[in-house]
């Protein structure tokens, strides 16, 4: 049962939505993302993902998320990462590590971890639309019971418009027992009338897309 628990909270801290990849915010500009997403049997997730640039060389992460099935455990965890550039400003792909310290929790069991991530990335061009592709590899490693899963995510997206943009994502999560992949599709719309961006979509695992859940975000930069 610990087990259980445990791979439990792992797999779900993997799950990053708001994934910048491997570039850094400039010095004191800040980025917020935060989402809620439902399933039709009422299992319930929310996150706030924040970045912010405390020097030109550091962005500091704060990714802060919730699930709670209509017939498990609740499960949360909050982590705080500091992400650096490995590749020079100048370079067409851009790499990044990221390491972190966070605490978890399913039911009554409180988990500390560490994340450890390297991501790549780059922009792309199709035509006269801009896009960009990035592909981030971590692991979170349980420090309570030497547990841990490794996390494989890929974005492409791609500027539709000046206001609407369109991404497609791949989260997987590799853990002793298998592995569970989510396909997530979804748009970016940016009205004139607000600074705030919005984000609608669709997340399904891969195999039990009767559980798929509907996904809407608010980004914000400043």
């Amino acid at each position: 049962m610990i087990r259980f628990i445990i791979l439990s909270f792992l797999t779900i801290s993997c799950a990053h939505g708001a994934q910048a990849g491997p570039w850094l915010r400039e010095k004191g500009s800040t980025f917020t993302a935060v989402s809620v997403s439902g399933t039709y049997y009422l299992d319930t997730a929310n996150q706030t993902f924040i970045e912010y640039g405390l020097t030109d060389k550091m962005t500091v992460v704060a990714d802060i998320g919730m699930v709670q099935p209509r017939l498990s455990y609740q499960t949360g965890y909050a982590t705080l990462s500091v992400r650096r550039a490995l590749s020079a400003p100048e370079a067409g792909s851009k790499w990044a590590y990221e390491l972190g310290l966070g605490v978890g929790w399913v039911g009554t069991q409180t988990l500390p971890h560490i994340r450890t991530g390297l991501s790549w990335g780059r922009g792309i061009k199709i035509k006269e639309k801009s896009g960009w592709m990035t592909v981030e590899a971590a692991v979170v490693w349980d420090l309570a019971y030497a547990l841990h899963v490794a996390k494989v995510d890929a974005t492409v997206g791609m500027d539709f418009t000046e206001f609407t943009s369109g991404m497609l994502q791949l989260y997987t999560a590799h853990i002793a027992d298998g592995s569970v992949a989510t396909l997530a599709p979804s748009l970016v719309f940016s009205p004139k009338f607000t600074k705030f961006r919005i984000q609608v979509g669709t997340e399904s695992e891969l195999g039990q897309l009767d559980n798929s859940a509907v996904k809407i975000a608010l980004w914000r930069e400043f």
